[in-house]
C-alpha cells in the first residue's frame, strides 16, 4: 500500500473520531491513540510498520518543543519563578520517588527504575490544561499552579532525552566517558546559541523582505528541521536542539509569525505522532495482562495524586484547589511515549514493558476529566461544610452589595474612603477569607437568598449595589430585591447591552455596564495618542457616552428586532460625527 493510501485513510479517521473523542470529553489525544491502535498491527493491520511512521512523525514532537521554546519569555519565567522552581521541582522529584518502585516491580535494574519513575511523574500539558480551559479553571489558584508545574515538567524534559545515553550505559564507569561526544555536543549547543542569535535573525528579516508568505514558511521550518539535524547528528535529541532556536527566537519581531508558520505542521504532525504510538501498543499483551494494566494505572494516578496534594497543600493552597490541582496532573503526559520510545531504542526498556507503561498511560488519560470532576466536587464539599453567616453584627449599613470581585471591590473603597458604612456578600469562602485579612465588612453569604438580606440588614439599608460576575445570578437578585425590598434603591452591574435591557424591564434606572467606563477612558487615550490635544479628546469621550447612553434607552424598544438595532446604531453614528463636524465649523 503506497504512502498517499495511507495518509488518506489516517487523515480520514482522525477528522472523525477526534471531533468525537472531544465531543465525549475524552481530547484529541485519546483520539489520536485510538484510531493508532485501531489501524495498527495489533487489530486491523492497516498499518503493519508502526516504526516508520513514529519515526517520521517524531518532528511533530521536535515543533512542539520548538513552539514551547518560542513561549519562554525571561520575564515570565522570572514571574513565576517561585511556583516554577518550588512546585515543579518538588512535584517532579517527589512523584519520581514514589513511582520508582514501579520500575523495580517490573524489574527493572535501579537507574532504568529511578528514570521511569521520572518518566512517569510528568503529566500531559496538552491534556490538563485543556481540562482546565474546558471547566474554565485556567485563572484559579489551582489552574495557575497547575500551568507553573506543567512549565517546569516541559523543561525537564530536555534534560532527561540529553542524559538518556547515561541510563543507558548503567551508569556503568568501566565502560568509559565518552569525552570526545561530550565535548562535541557541548559545542553544537554553543554552535546553535551563536548562529540563533546572531544569524538566524537577520536571515529572517531577509526573507521578510521578500514579503512572500510561502518562502518565510519553508525559511522557518528549515530553522527548526537543521538545528535539530544538527543535533542528531552529535548524539544530543533532535527536541533539545528545537527548543534551543525557540528559546533563542522567543524575544524576536519574528516570534508570532514563526507561530503562525509552525502551529499546523505541529499539529498535524504532533496528532500523526500519537497514531504511531497508538500503534505500537500491543493489544494482545494488554488482553493477557490486564491486572499488571490496571495496577500499573492505579500506582500512577494515585500516586500522583497523593504527592501533589501533599505540595499543593504545603504551598498553601486550600483543599478545595489541592484536590482539582492533583486529579488534573494525575495522569501520564504526551512526552511520556517520547521518552519510553527513546528509552526503548537505546536499550533501556524492552517492548513488553514500554507497551505496557504506555497503556497505563492512556488509560491515565482516559480517566483524568473524570477524576478531575469528582476532585471539584469533593473540593467544593469541604468548602460547603461551613453554613453561611447568619449573624452579622448590630451594624446597619446604608449599602448592600452582593458580589465582591474587582468591580465591587472598586464601589466598597470609595464609599470607606467617605465614611460610608456597607455590608458585602459574596458565596466564595476563599474570596471572603482573603477580602477580611484587609479589614472589609464582607460575609459568606448567597446574595439571592431572601432571609440572608434581611439579616444582613437590607431593610434598613438605602441602596443595594448588585455586582456579581453571572448575569442570570444578577437578574435573579434584582428579581427577587423588587419583590422583597421594593424600597431599596438598585444599582447593578450589566455585562452587555441585552444584560441591561433585562434590567431595565425589571425596572431598574442604574445599569452599569461591565468595563463601559474603562473603555471610554481607553478610547480618549487612544485619541491622544493620535495626537489629538487632551481637552478635545475628553470632550469627544463626554459625547460619545451620552449619544451612547441616550441611544441605549432609545434601542430598548427595538430590542428584539435586529434589523432596527443596526439601522439606529448607524443612524446615531451619522448624527455623532455631523455634531462634530458642526463643532469645528
Amino acid at each position: 500500500m503506497n504512502m498517499l493510501m495511507e495518509g488518506a485513510v489516517l487523515l480520514g479517521c482522525a477528522v472523525v473520531a477526534v471531533p468525537l473523542f472531544q465531543r465525549l470529553g475524552l481530547g484529541s489525544i485519546l483520539g489520536y491513540l485510538a484510531i493508532g491502535v485501531l489501524l495498527g498491527p495489533s487489530l486491523i493491520g492497516f498499518i503493519s510498520e508502526p516504526g516508520e511512521v513514529l519515526h517520521f512523525a517524531e518532528f511533530g514532537v521536535v515543533m512542539l518543543l520548538f513552539m514551547i521554546g518560542l513561549e519562554l519569555e525571561p520575564k515570565r519565567l522570572w514571574d513565576m519563578r517561585l511556583k516554577l522552581a518550588g512546585l515543579g521541582s518538588a512535584q517532579m522529584l517527589l512523584c519520581g520517588a514514589l513511582l520508582t518502585p514501579v520500575g523495580l516491580w517490573l524489574g527493572l535494574e535501579l537507574p532504568a527504575a529511578v528514570l521511569l519513575g521520572l518518566i512517569l511523574a510528568l503529566s500531559s500539558t496538552a491534556f490538563a490544561l485543556q481540562v482546565l480551559s474546558e471547566n474554565q479553571q485556567l485563572a484559579t489558584p489551582h489552574g495557575q499552579s497547575t500551568f507553573a508545574i506543567l512549565l517546569f515538567q516541559d523543561l525537564a524534559v530536555i534534560p532527561l532525552l540529553a542524559l538518556m545515553p547515561l541510563f543507558a550505559d548503567n551508569f556503568d564507569a568501566s565502560t568509559g566517558t565518552n569525552w570526545i561526544g561530550i565535548a562535541k555536543g557541548i559545542g553544537m549547543i554553543a554552535a546553535v546559541i551563536i548562529v540563533g542569535r546572531l544569524v538566524v535573525p537577520r536571515l529572517l528579516k531577509m526573507v521578510a523582505r521578500s514579503e512572500i508568505h510561502e518562502i518565510f514558511t519553508a525559511a522557518a521550518l528549515f530553522v527548526v528541521i537543521s538545528t535539530a539535524l544538527l543535533m542528531e547528528w552529535v548524539g544530543l535529541s533532535m527536541a533539545l536542539g528545537a527548543f534551543l532556536a525557540g528559546v533563542l527566537l522567543a524575544d524576536t519581531v519574528y516570534r508570532h509569525e514563526l507561530e503562525a508558520n509552525i502551529e499546523p505542521f505541529k499539529g498535524l504532525l504532533l496528532g500523526l505522532f500519537f497514531m504511531a504510538v497508538g500503534m505500537s501498543v500491543d493489544v494482545s499483551l494488554v488482553m493477557e495482562r490486564p491486572l499488571t494494566v490496571l495496577a500499573l494505572t492505579l500506582a500512577l494516578m494515585f500516586g500522583k495524586v497523593i504527592v501533589i496534594t501533599l505540595v499543593g497543600r504545603v504551598a498553601r493552597l486550600k483543599m478545595a484547589e489541592a484536590l482539582p490541582l492533583a486529579a488534573v496532573l494525575s495522569q501520564g503526559g504526551e512526552f511520556d511515549f517520547v521518552l519510553l520510545t527513546a528509552g526503548m531504542a537505546a536499550g533501556i526498556f524492552d517492548q513488553t514493558l514500554t507497551s505496557l507503561v504506555i497503556s497505563a498511560v492512556t488509560l491515565s488519560m482516559a480517566a483524568t476529566p473524570f477524576l478531575y470532576r469528582y476532585a471539584r466536587h469533593l473540593g467544593a464539599t469541604s468548602e460547603a461544610k461551613r453554613p453561611y453567616d447568619e449573624d452579622f453584627g448590630e451594624e446597619t449599613p446604608q449599602v448592600v452589595i452582593a458580589g465582591f470581585g474587582r468591580f465591587g471591590q472598586i464601589s466598597a473603597r470609595m464609599l470607606k474612603s467617605q465614611g460610608i458604612n456597607f455590608t458585602a456578600l459574596d458565596p466564595n469562602i476563599t474570596q471572603v477569607e482573603f477580602v477580611r485579612q484587609f479589614g472589609s465588612r464582607i460575609f459568606y453569604a448567597d446574595a439571592s437568598r431572601a432571609e440572608l438580606l434581611r439579616a444582613a440588614g437590607a431593610e434598613q439599608a438605602r441602596i443595594m449595589l448588585v455586582a456579581v460576575d453571572d448575569a442570570e445570578t444578577s437578574t435573579g437578585i434584582v428579581r427577587m430585591v423588587r419583590h422583597q425590598f421594593p424600597h431599596l434603591k438598585l444599582f447593578v452591574r450589566a455585562r452587555n447591552r441585552h444584560h441591561a435591557w433585562e434590567l431595565m424591564e425589571l425596572g431598574v434606572e442604574h445599569v452599569i455596564r461591565d468595563t463601559y467606563a474603562s473603555s471610554l477612558e481607553m478610547g480618549g487615550e487612544l485619541l491622544v495618542a493620535m495626537g489629538y490635544p487632551s481637552a478635545r479628546a475628553a470632550e469627544v469621550a463626554r459625547a460619545f457616552r451620552e449619544m451612547d447612553d441616550n441611544m441605549l434607552k432609545q434601542n430598548y424598544e427595538h430590542r428584539h428586532d435586529q434589523k432596527a438595532l443596526v439601522n439606529s446604531e448607524q443612524a446615531a453614528m451619522v448624527e455623532l460625527k455631523r455634531l462634530f463636524q458642526n463643532n469645528q465649523d
